[in-house]
């Protein structure tokens, strides 16, 4: 590490900033439905869940290939300045995601930073467009759809084969197998999203010239990263538990097993062949999915309809965030200090406008007053989302002011 420069340590620290955001903003991939069915209290799931990340963190690093010598050639003068604007451009979308309470894909958020401040410093030649369609846009909407229908078939395979049970007691041992799917699905996450910022500090380290290109991520950048995504993780994303946990659908035990068990396959599946998907949506398809295969079940889809409103816009927000923050750092250190200044500044507003209507582990699971996605988004998130898909309507919209009524006054009686 003697090698590191100071420019190299700002974006090490600013990559693992984005790995913290990545884990809070997607503890509800693994916990939400845990969450809202009461298998697990709040804060005892998301525990374990960071711990369970923490271990994924050095099961694979085949999703940190993808990223450090895959979508980005590392031979075209990617300057370590390029991947700090990147990674702002990724941490702003997360944040204003977050304040929304919108389970957008951390994922492609940092694609779509990468990409954008990348096009915006070298030209597009410097991005492999082919490995961006095969391993991020096509597993991008693959994998929801796949884990939607096993979470469908599994759910109603589930409710068959307890058909004739009483609902008291399948009810406990499905939330036992709650727990162990949570566990996996964390376990997954780990395997998954982790890589992916040791995948973009060893491509600051190749730009800057310390380490090798194609190499492995160094065991420091594994354990780094590892932590980092473990503690975002502890903190908990509670208004994006919120919205998975009770917002999208009304989740029973058997249906949060079916739908983490499916999720984890998927995830496990994808991490081992090196497809960068999004766990988010991997989780999001999985409890629609379960959704549909409870009898009498309903899906949400006005607010599914906004969840993949975000979807589509993350590659194109974080991108074009980056490729702004990209034209100001080439300026020099000045540009440098004004992105990070200005990356400073936005999410320090975003978490002051969190604070208006906090969402903690105490009120989670509450619906009455919505806070995440429910709720008004501010600022950008409102403009940008809204003019895709209109505000919820139905079970989360919020309640219209009841009418006046005049009182009429009984009839007199006689005895």
């Amino acid at each position: 590490m003697e090698n590191i420069t100071l420019l190299i340590g700002i974006v090490i620290v600013t990559a693992l900033v984005f790995d913290f955001t990545n884990g809070f903003h997607d503890t509800a991939n693994a916990m939400a439905t845990t969450i809202s069915t009461g298998a697990l209290k709040p804060k005892t799931a998301v525990a374990m869940s960071a711990a369970l990340n923490l271990v994924g963190a050095f099961l694979s690093v085949e999703v940190a290939k993808t990223i450090s010598g895959g979508i980005i050639d590392e031979s075209a003068g990617i300057r370590p300045e390029v991947i700090f604007a990147g990674l702002v451009g990724a941490i702003v979308w997360n944040l204003l995601t977050w304040l929304a309470g919108l389970p957008s894909s951390s994922s492609h958020a940092l694609f779509g930073g990468l990409i954008g401040a990348t096009v915006a410093s070298v030209g597009f030649d410097a991005v492999n467009a082919d490995k961006v369609v095969m391993k991020v846009l096509i597993p991008a909407v693959a994998a929801p759809i796949v884990a939607g229908i096993a979470a469908t078939v599994a759910t109603r395979l589930t409710y068959r084969l307890a058909k004739n049970r009483d609902e008291r007691d399948t009810a406990k041992g499905y939330r036992a197998g709650q727990i162990a799917s949570a566990a996996l699905v964390s376990l997954a996450h780990g395997t998954n999203d982790a890589q992916k910022t040791m995948g973009v500090i060893t491509l600051a380290l190749v730009a800057g010239g310390v380490v090798a290109p194609h190499s492995d991520p160094p065991m420091w950048v594994i354990v780094s990263a590892g932590l980092a995504i473990a503690l975002g993780t502890y903190l908990g994303g509670w208004r994006i538990i919120q919205t998975l946990g009770k917002g999208l659908t009304d989740i029973k035990p058997a249906q949060g097993f079916a739908a983490q068990t499916g999720a984890a396959t998927v995830i496990l599946a994808s991490s081992h062949i090196g497809f960068a998907l999004s766990t988010t949506q991997v989780c999001s398809g999985s409890i629609m999915g379960a959704g549909l295969g409870r009898k009498g079940g309903v899906v949400r889809w006005s607010t599914a309809g906004r969840m993949v409103a975000a979807w589509g816009l993350t590659l194109p927000a974080a991108g074009l965030v980056a490729a702004g923050a990209a034209l100001l750092a080439e300026q020099g250190d000045w540009g440098i200090a004004t992105v990070a200044v200005l990356g400073l500044a936005v999410s320090a507003g975003i978490w002051a406008a969190s604070r208006r209507k906090p969402v903690t582990h105490d009120n989670v699971n509450d619906l009455n007053e919505p806070q995440g996605i429910a709720a008004e988004p501010a600022g950008v998130v409102t403009a940008a989302l809204q003019a895709v898909a209109p505000p919820p309507a139905g079970p989360l919209a919020p309640a219209a002011p009841a009418a006046p009524t005049a009182t009429v006054p009984a009839p007199a009686t006689t005895g």
